[in-house]
């Protein structure tokens, strides 16, 4: 029987141990390298283009990331032309993050790939001949398609796919998918206006 590795699982959407020695290093680096990408200089385009490329699955072109930026594993979030991520952001890249093209991303977004049961016994697992203890974690992928524009302080959880041309109001949590070309509001969030086709760009 071929074993698989916690990485796998984490990607598969099963319960995985994010403190196994590979998904613990590729944590670490990450996290170093995101740490030099927020105190790089302002204007040093050249530099931060370097950092992200080190950082991210892919990233396009002018793509600009405001600091302080933070992720989990980095290699889980795809980012294509032409996208802006404002300051104080954090991507939980347990799974896949696709970010498409002309997407603007306001300030104090989160987007968690990342969940746990509802349910403590289901959630806390206990290793008796180790004595530790861990939350157990899934994840879901999440899609924010081209033309999207999400506000400030959105919360946007594992799973959703926000279609093209549509617009997140600030303040939203987004637990669900929303469709294209639309505007959608609120906790839950609720789409409150359609738009038209014309909307594309």
């Amino acid at each position: 029987m071929v074993s698989i590795t916690e990485f796998q699982k984490c990607m598969n959407g099963e319960i995985f141990n994010g403190m196994e020695p590979e998904i613990h290093a590729m944590t670490v680096r990450t996290k170093r390298l995101v740490a030099l990408l927020n105190a790089v200089d302002y204007d040093d385009h050249r530099r931060k283009e370097e950092l992200m490329r080190e950082i991210f699955g892919q990233v396009g072109h002018h793509v600009h990331i405001d600091c302080d930026f933070h992720c989990e594993y980095g290699r889980n979030i795809f980012i294509g032309d032409r996208v802006i991520i404002n300051m104080n952001c954090t991507f939980v890249d347990n799974n896949r993050i696709d970010i498409g093209n002309n997407v603007l991303i306001a300030s104090d977004v989160k987007i968690y790939s990342a969940t746990h049961s509802t349910s403590a016994r289901e959630r806390i697992k206990r290793v008796p001949k180790e004595g530790v203890e861990w939350c157990n974690t899934f994840s879901r992928p999440i899609r924010i398609e081209d033309n999207v524009w999400i506000g400030g302080g959105t919360i946007i959880l594992p799973g959703v796919t926000i279609g093209s041309g549509t617009t997140i109001g600030a303040g939203s949590v987004v637990t669900r998918s929303i469709p294209s070309n639309c505007v959608a509001v609120g906790n839950p969030c609720r789409v409150i206006r359609h738009l038209g086709a014309e909307n594309q760009w």
